[in-house]
């Protein structure tokens, strides 16, 4: 029995040791297959098959809020990204944003009370990416590449808000319109399709620091979040 555990636990150990060496191999590392022809090398992961490094990027993707209290939006974003390596690069993008009141909103109106919203109208963003992560799955027969990209950056955001309503009452029904800057972040997956067409999978945030109606006569300083979940295409030239 302890010769049986001395064993088990031995071998973990080695397990563990190799599993963090090839976790860490560069992108010219290669394994050390024994039962194989010398001449024969087989290459880890990291060698990629689809490269971003000095290439431009173009496309669009659809979104809708996950978060919106009051009103639930609608976004297209045009897109566009250069990376200067496989892991770093800058990306440019353009959203215009429709918004609707929901059901919320208007259960609060039955009420008697009053529903401060602002929504976001469009919005410029400049953003660091960083590509660390990327991977294939080999699924139906088939095998699947794909990036995982980090963005964090600013933007310089439009937005309508009912303020009016509280002001001049409720038969204005004029928005307010304000532009100012905010923090904004993404996080995505990018899956190629071929050499030159990808689609792309992200989760993206704005926090904006802004004045709130809070009654008829006082405002207050708030940071507002908004966050949108996006799908949509690419190609890089």
């Amino acid at each position: 029995m302890k010769r049986y555990l001395v064993f088990l636990i031995a071998s973990s150990f080695v397990f563990s040791f190799s599993t963090i060496k090839n976790s860490i191999a560069a992108e010219d590392s290669v394994y050390d297959f024994s039962w194989l022809d010398k001449d024969k090398e087989v290459y880890v992961l990291q060698n990629r098959k689809f490269r971003k490094k000095s290439k431009l990027t173009v496309g669009a993707t659809f979104g809708r809020s996950i978060n919106g209290a009051f009103v639930d939006s609608n976004e297209v974003n045009l897109l566009a990204s250069y990376f200067v390596s496989e892991d770093w690069g800058l990306e440019f993008s353009y959203t215009k944003a429709d918004g609707s009141l929901n059901k919320t909103h208007d259960s609060v109106k039955e009420q008697g009370a009053k529903a401060f919203y602002k929504k976001i109208d469009t919005a410029m963003a400049a953003m660091l990416m960083w590509s660390p992560f990327y991977s294939k799955i080999n699924t139906f027969n088939k095998i699947f590449y794909y990036d995982w990209l980090f963005g964090v950056g600013l933007t310089n955001v439009s937005t309508l808000d009912n303020r009016n309503e509280f002001t001049t009452g409720p038969n204005n029904g004029e928005l307010t319109s304000e532009s100012s800057t905010a923090f904004t972040w993404t996080t995505g997956l990018r899956f190629y399709i071929n050499e030159h067409w990808s689609t792309r999978i992200d989760f993206k945030a704005i926090h904006n620091s802004t004045e709130v109606q809070v009654t008829d006569t006082e405002e207050e300083e708030r940071i507002l979040s908004y966050y949108n979940f996006n799908v949509g295409l690419n190609y890089t030239f």
